[in-house]
Formats: C-alpha cells, sequence, structure tokens
C-alpha cells in the first residue's frame, strides 16, 4: 500500500512561483507524478519523473513547472514558476510502477487528499 500526503499550496498572484512537496511511503514505486484538478474538470496528468530522474512535462506546464525527487527522503517535488490563473486546481502527486518517457507513466491507483493552489489574476 502506498501513502501520499502533499503540501504546499496556496494563494499567489499570477506571476508568481510555489513549490509543493509530497512526502509518501510503500514499497516498489519506480517512477512518480504530479496531476492536478480543476474545478469542475478531470484530473490531468502535468509531470513525472523516473528512478533514472528522466521528466516530463504536459505542454501546459512545460518550462514553468520542474519536477523533483529526493528518493531517499521519500519526498517528491513540484516547483512552479510563472503562475498563471488557469494553473489553479487541487494538485496531486502519485507513485508509479515505472515510467518510460513521455505517455508512458504507469501510476498505482493511490492518492492523497492533494493541496489546492489558486492564482489570482
Amino acid at each position: 500500500q502506498v501513502q501520499l500526503v502533499e503540501s504546499g499550496g496556496g494563494v499567489v498572484q499570477a506571476g508568481g512561483s510555489l513549490s509543493l512537496s509530497c512526502t509518501y511511503s510503500g514499497a516498489n514505486i519506480k517512477a512518480m507524478a504530479w496531476y492536478r484538478q480543476a474545478p469542475g474538470k478531470k484530473r490531468l496528468y502535468i509531470a513525472a519523473i523516473g528512478s533514472d530522474e528522466r521528466t516530463n512535462y504536459a505542454d501546459s506546464v512545460e518550462g514553468r513547472f520542474t519536477i523533483s525527487w529526493d528518493s531517499a527522503k521519500n519526498i517528491l517535488y513540484l516547483r512552479m514558476n510563472d503562475l498563471k490563473p488557469e494553473d489553479t486546481a487541487v494538485y496531486y502527486c502519485n507513485a508509479g510502477l515505472n515510467f518510460r518517457g513521455p505517455g508512458e507513466y504507469y501510476g498505482m491507483d493511490y492518492w492523497g487528499e492533494g493541496t489546492l493552489v489558486t492564482v489570482s489574476a
């Protein structure tokens, strides 16, 4: 079983920055990812990282967000720069079994409660 706890959300003005963290526990975790769910929308993938530190980003956040992973400390990070109102969402981390590249992240069906990011115009 995997347990995930996201933190670091808050309210920020457009153009600002925010850093999220995810502490987790569990076994067989070979990759991790961030997702987000805007009000009234589906939860969407935004970034993934593998045990080889290979990363991938959704087009909507490419160049603005950075995913990083300290597997020794069991912490996943998401640095978000140049935030836009459309980045407003609940952000979730996910633990995966494998990540082979774009479109090939294999996540497990465990989710935390998420952390809310609100970007004001």
